[in-house]
């Protein structure tokens, strides 16, 4: 492996909760910057992220080129997801392709947010997939049982699929 250098990610998301999953991320990335780049600031996201790019006044297309232009992406790959078409279907990622660093993570998942967030409306245990102390304020603060609040509202199938 070759020496290791400084790398700076910054991440966007909801996060909401924080898995196991999203830590990882920033494990993977970091990884592959260490082995084939040089010292950068880059956005770090997932593939939903980037499919995000696509969505109507989400995003503003200046805003994507200056991030992808200016800075660059790093995207990890997700089951389900097609980060080369998402790129192809965009007219500002096909320009800037060069600046986009896709990785792919070695453990393949379809843990998401959305269907911790279930799992826990419906009193399931979600050990292991997110970190204890994630787990445990979660449960201090009474997040996305039956009779909170803060549920989330996202329907999902049976697989934990957003639909």
């Amino acid at each position: 492996m070759k020496s290791r250098i400084p790398v700076v990610l910054l991440a966007c998301g909801s996060f909401n909760p924080i898995t196991n999953m999203h830590l990882r991320l920033f494990e993977v990335a970091r990884d592959h910057l260490h082995q084939t780049a040089v010292p950068e600031l880059k956005l770090l996201c997932g593939a939903d992220i980037l499919k995000t790019f696509q969505t109507p006044n989400l995003w503003k297309d200046e805003h994507i080129q200056e991030i992808v232009e200016k800075f660059g992406l790093v995207c990890v790959g997700r089951a389900g997801h097609d980060l080369k078409g998402y790129i192809s279907d965009s007219p500002i990622l096909q320009r800037c392709q060069h600046n986009i660093l896709l990785v792919r993570e070695p453990v393949q998942n379809d843990i998401s947010s959305t269907y911790i967030r279930r799992a826990l409306g419906h009193g399931q245990s979600v050990k292991y997939l997110l970190p204890d102390t994630v787990i445990a304020y979660i449960k201090d603060h009474n997040l996305y049982s039956t009779g909170s609040s803060c549920k989330g509202n996202s329907a999902q199938n049976s697989e934990g699929e957003a639909s």
